[in-house]
């Protein structure tokens, strides 16, 4: 019996609220000039008094010294093994930006980005982050004057900022092929190619479409040139309300985080731009679901513009938003980070993130003096693989059985 299956086994449904609060990239590193971490140095007198009374400790997204995406960082959290359910960062996109996928499909993630065509170097991943209206103007642009590549049909919508997403339809279509994204700035593009036989044809529809956008946008910066990744097409997951007898809602503002939630099975909550739009959706919505996600986004952006101070102001914005989530008095009340993005690293790192669990059946600790990395270190939970997570939140509201005589 694997995992999966043995939770599915023994779980229950009761009343219990389980309510899942993820900063994404929370958790990072010491500031060379302080020896503080953006959690260490932000002030979170309500984190730190939760902590005291919560489990704590720090989990492992994916492996030890593995540097995680957010999609099966999320993966992770919402209990399924991500090196076994691979979902590729298109197709999450895709169904986050209310594009209906089909078997024949293939989606990928796309960021403006700003190239030097003289040195052939990209010189912003991000296009300096542009708004939004800016980018919906893009891709309106691009979709009149792209319909097809070949036999392909080209679907291409906005996201926020930077990001877009694109989806091919047709026949013959493979994610065996490499993306373009060097993930550094001042590097080449990388060249996209068929990493295995059956993407030959993918490669060259994808080449020529980059070509076909590149005509349009060359003389146009910041947002000259575009970075793809996550070919993927739609997967085979089983859903949450089958395998933890949950019925499960997800609030959040960026596409593929709603992508994620979908595919396992949780009800997409229509929501605003902000955290207090957000709570006001979850308050809203609160009688309806037993199990709510709410992402909170801009903690990771700071991190990856190297951002300490900018990170550490959210954290404490994010802090002052905690009294109006346990107003609502859930059962279980779960506040971590997908991954960590120390503002030091400019992005995603290994290491592990901070994560603690409240419930009228946690150990407290009063040892505990803040809500940070060294601090949940000391925690009753140690470091433990977050795919633990979930079995801990059901257990927690009394929501699986014994297991066996």
């Amino acid at each position: 019996m694997d995992y999966l299956n043995l939770v599915k086994s023994i779980a229950k449904k009761n009343e219990k609220k389980i309510l899942l609060i993820v900063a994404d990239g929370l958790g990072g590193m010491p500031n060379p000039n302080t020896g503080k971490s953006e959690l260490e140095t932000a002030k979170t007198p309500n984190l730190d008094a939760l902590a005291k009374k919560s489990c704590v400790g720090l989990t492992i997204p994916i492996e030890y010294g593995i540097t995680p995406g957010s999609g099966p960082a999320h993966l992770s959290l919402f209990g399924y093994d991500p090196v076994k359910h691979l979902i590729g960062r298109g197709v999450l996109e895709a169904i986050g930006g209310n594009i209906p996928m089909t078997k024949i499909d293939l989606a990928l993630r796309g960021n403006f980005a700003t190239m030097d065509y003289a040195k052939a170097l990209v010189t912003d991943r991000r296009a300096g982050r542009i708004p939004t209206e800016k980018n919906v103007e893009i891709c309106q642009e691009l979709q009149e004057k792209i319909k097809k590549i070949d036999d392909v049909e080209v679907i291409i919508k906005p996201g926020k900022e930077h990001r877009f997403v694109v989806v091919f339809r047709g026949e013959g279509l493979s994610e065996s092929i490499t993306d373009n994204d060097p993930q550094k700035e001042n590097m080449p593009a990388k060249k996209i190619s068929a990493s295995a036989a059956d993407g030959e044809k993918t490669a060259k529809i994808v080449n020529k479409f980059l070509e076909e956008v590149k005509k349009i946008i060359k003389d146009k910066p910041p947002a000259n040139y575009i970075l793809m990744r996550g070919f993927s097409k739609y997967p085979d997951i089983p859903q949450m309300e089958d395998v933890f007898a949950l019925n499960p809602a997800a609030i959040a503002t960026y596409p593929m985080y709603k992508g994620l939630a979908q595919l396992v099975g949780m009800k997409i909550l229509p929501t605003g731009e902000t955290m207090e739009d957000e709570i006001a959706t979850l308050k809203k919505e609160w009688n309806n679901y037993d199990f709510f996600y709410v992402h909170l986004k801009k903690t990771d952006a700071y991190g990856e513009d190297g951002n300490f101070d900018g990170k550490v102001k959210k954290i404490e914005e994010i802090d002052g938003l905690m009294p109006q989530f346990l107003s609502l008095n859930p059962d279980v009340v779960i506040f971590t980070g997908d991954h960590s993005t120390p503002a030091v690293m400019k992005g995603h790192s290994w290491h592990f993130v901070p994560f603690m669990l409240y419930s009228k059946y946690s150990f407290g600790n009063e040892e505990i003096q803040k809500f940070s990395e060294r601090e949940c270190k000391k925690g009753i939970l140690g470091i433990f693989n977050a795919v633990n997570v979930m079995p801990l939140a059901l257990g927690h509201a009394l929501k699986l059985d014994k297991f066996g005589a």
